[in-house]
């Protein structure tokens, strides 16, 4: 569920490039919510299934656990396989807002900018990515984005970190990486930290698949009913 809200409320990175560009991840994030609220709700049945001794409760509390536990694993598999087409996809998404730029989604082009910026990046594969814009196309000057400057080419800092500047010569004063590279940088340093997400998440899933099967079966026998009850 957090993960999901993160998606659809964010509004400084990726995800609100992704999400004003791609439909199916907006449908994915409000699947994620409703999974995480599916499976509050699953909590708490088994939450009373476990202090009324209701064994159908913990049967269903179980095969939740297990549908999502088979779920994110599939996802997962999914994700690392089609690594190629969701660089792809991405890469068409951002060479479409960069040909558009500056147009009427300015949260979309503030994120970018942000990305540029923070990530000291241009474009998605690099500054190339940004000569097929048409601003910069059909302006008389030589026009380069704000956001992708270099102040260690450039004297002083730039006046704006959005929009478009004007270069003093051919050779633009930006950032020679692109993106892409800057993501996958971020990933590759986070990735100890994601994984330990991921399997923290698994871990308490697995514990609680057991510990309610192992309640279920205990609930009529004659050591677990003399346990007191509050």
């Amino acid at each position: 569920m957090g993960f999901g809200l993160w998606v659809l409320l964010d509004n400084e990175s990726f995800m609100v490039i992704l999400q004003e560009s791609s439909t199916v991840l907006k449908i994915a994030s409000y699947i994620l919510i409703g999974v995480g609220g599916l499976s509050m709700l699953m909590g708490f049945l088994g939450c009373l299934g476990a202090i009324y001794e209701i064994r159908c409760l913990l049967g269903l509390y179980f095969t939740c656990l297990l549908l999502i536990l088979i779920g994110q694993v599939a996802a997962g598999v999914l994700i690392y396989f089609q690594k190629d087409l969701l660089n792809k996809e991405m890469s068409n998404i951002v060479t479409q807002i960069l040909s558009n730029y500056p147009g009427k989604n300015s949260s979309t082009e503030q994120a970018w900018d942000y990305i540029q910026r923070t990530m000291e990046c241009c474009g998605w594969s690099g500054h190339m990515d940004w000569h097929g814009n048409a601003v910069i196309v059909n302006s008389s000057q030589l026009l380069f984005p704000c956001s992708c400057q270099n102040v260690s080419l450039v004297e002083g800092d730039s006046s704006s970190d959005s929009g478009f500047c004007e270069a003093q010569s051919l050779h633009w004063p930006v950032y020679d990486r692109g993106c892409n590279s800057s993501v996958e940088s971020w990933l590759f340093a986070n990735v100890g930290v994601i994984l330990g997400v991921c399997l923290g998440v698994a871990v308490i899933e697995l514990l609680g698949m057991i510990l309610s099967i192992g309640l279920c079966k205990s609930i009529h026998t004659e050591d677990y009913t003399k346990v007191p009850k509050y």
